[in-house]
């Protein structure tokens, strides 16, 4: 087998990647550019007279739905337009809906990570299995990781060699399936993580474009996430097993890497937090469940879904953390954990930036009305030619994996994509959360094969411990028939999804 003439081919699709790749400036001047164009674009737009007529549209003043609705282009360089800029720049960032729900999560997360849960549960989990499922668990923490951030990334991966090499296999496999699950499945999980608010954040401010109403909650993709969470596992066994383990061959070397027991203190962590974590989830199925719960409204649990549940993700996490500092004795007192929710926050200072220019960006998107004209006008045309049904999907999933290629930040892309595409699906009978499902399965696919991707040059280096020529091109040619086949088993489970008509989370359809 000519790997060279592989690693060739692999390493021009890299050069192109990276050289286009580097041309393209930060998101958050991407979004100071795209606020420009749009500015400029409005008072070309109003000049000339554009507009679309919206058949049915909800008029939240009313509270009614309005038919043949004319709506006309708004210029923001005219002095109504500049006084909106200035009046609305401070309220557009702190009413950003991802905001505040991503902040609030990432305090639980930032202690159950600091303390050392995350890890000590995931080297827990690997250590229990027998080694005929070591592969499927790898990859299923992989996914499940997601709920941790980038955690999967700096603790996961290189534990994924480390477990392979223990029984005696190739622990680049070991690598390569374990970064499989934490990136290529980075949309799955049994569990809603901070992905969700964040994504559902955004598309609620992108289908208010259409109807101020709307709101994407953060279990709007949970029950097709759940399931894809096993049909990505099954394909990242097959892939490792069938295809990468074989052509990887016998790994020869030798070395001292061993998986370290989890010691007296860590055991002690880890039963506080599973206690802890029982206690709390039982308290909240007694607030929540009966019909009579205190969390819920004359009966209905929508308003705690609505609002309690960024908190309630929050607390899962920081609950069973904390708990497992006091028994790990890796919290000694109360100044260790407003230190770890310090870190954790203090981490997200590139997330403010671009959560400002985002904000910015889709509000005057909103308020010139060209993402209502573009998403008229592009389903008109969609509808004209006949190119609409699973077909636009499937061209959807495909262009959102393309342009994760070169911007790898998932919320930046969907920031970018989702008030022109929200509003299109939407007048095409497909709902908000329908077209975010659709959006990640794209964005999450391309993950493994995108050098652009923060973590992709981290990965490079974990596999050079155990090949020391191992480059970009190396690990983009290991990882491509992973991205291939998670692209065509999340398809196919896409297509059963919707000609069967299922549900795509806790009473969401996928038609309007």
């Amino acid at each position: 087998m000519d790997t060279k003439k592989k690693k060739s081919f692999f390493n021009k699709f890299l050069d192109f990647v990276e050289v286009t790749g580097n041309k393209m400036p930060h998101p958050v001047t991407l979004f100071v550019l795209f606020s420009i164009a749009v500015i400029v674009i409005s008072e070309i737009a109003h000049r000339a007279g554009t507009s679309v007529i919206i058949d049915t549209m909800f008029n939240n003043r009313t509270k009614q739905m309005e038919y043949d609705v004319v709506v006309t282009s708004k210029s923001l360089m005219n002095a109504a337009g500049l006084r909106h800029i200035l009046n609305t720049m401070t309220s557009n960032f702190t009413s950003f809906a991802p905001l505040g729900t991503v902040l609030v999560a990432m305090i639980g997360v930032g202690v159950a990570e600091g303390t050392g849960l995350i890890q000590a549960s995931l080297r827990k989990m690997v250590l229990s299995t027998p080694k005929g499922l070591i592969t499927a668990v790898v990859v299923f923490a992989g996914i499940m990781s997601n709920i941790a951030s980038d955690a999967g990334y700096v603790v996961l991966v290189p534990l994924g060699a480390v477990i392979f090499l223990s029984f005696g296999r190739h622990p680049l496999a070991g690598l390569a399936a374990a970064f499989a699950g934490v990136s290529g499945g980075f949309s799955a999980n049994l569990l809603i993580g901070t992905l969700d608010p964040l994504l559902g954040g955004i598309s609620t401010e992108a289908a208010r474009i259409l109807d101020s109403n709307y709101a994407v909650l953060p279990t709007a993709n949970y029950y097709f996430m759940f399931v894809s969470t096993f049909v990505i596992t099954i394909a990242g066994v097959l892939v490792t097993e069938k295809l990468i383990e074989p052509r990887l061959g016998k790994y020869k070397e030798s070395s001292g890497d061993v998986i370290e027991e989890l010691n007296k203190d860590e055991k002690k962590g880890l039963l506080y937090a599973g206690i802890s974590l029982l206690v709390f989830t039982a308290l909240m199925l007694f607030l929540t469940v009966p019909q009579n719960a205190l969390l819920r409204v004359d009966g209905n649990i929508n308003p705690f879904i609505n609002k309690g549940l960024v908190p309630t993700i929050m607390f899962f996490f920081f609950v069973p953390g904390l708990f497992y500092g006091i028994g790990a004795k890796t919290i000694k007192n109360d100044k260790d954990v407003a230190k770890l929710i310090g870190q954790s926050l203090g981490t997200m200072g590139g997330y403010l930036a671009l959560s400002f220019t985002a904000a910015q960006f889709i509000n005057y998107f909103a308020y010139t009305n060209l993402g209502t004209i573009l998403a008229v006008s592009g389903a008109d045309f969609l509808k004209s030619t006949g190119f609409t049904g699973f077909p636009l999907i499937i061209t959807f999933v495909l262009v959102a994996g393309f342009i994760n290629l070169f911007i790898g930040s998932a919320s930046a892309k969907w920031a970018i994509m989702a008030p022109v595409f929200i509003p299109m699906f939407m007048q095409l009978g497909l709902t908000p959360e329908f077209t975010q499902v659709i959006y990640r399965i794209g964005d999450s696919t391309t993950n493994i094969i995108s050098p652009l991707m923060a973590y992709f040059a981290i990965v490079v280096a974990f596999a050079q411990k155990y090949d020391k020529d191992t480059g970009i091109g190396t690990l983009i040619s290991t990882m491509l028939p992973y991205s291939m086949v998670f692209l065509g088993a999340w398809t196919v489970l896409l297509v059963v999804w919707y000609f069967l008509g299922l549900p795509l989370g806790p009473g969401i359809s996928m038609f309007m």
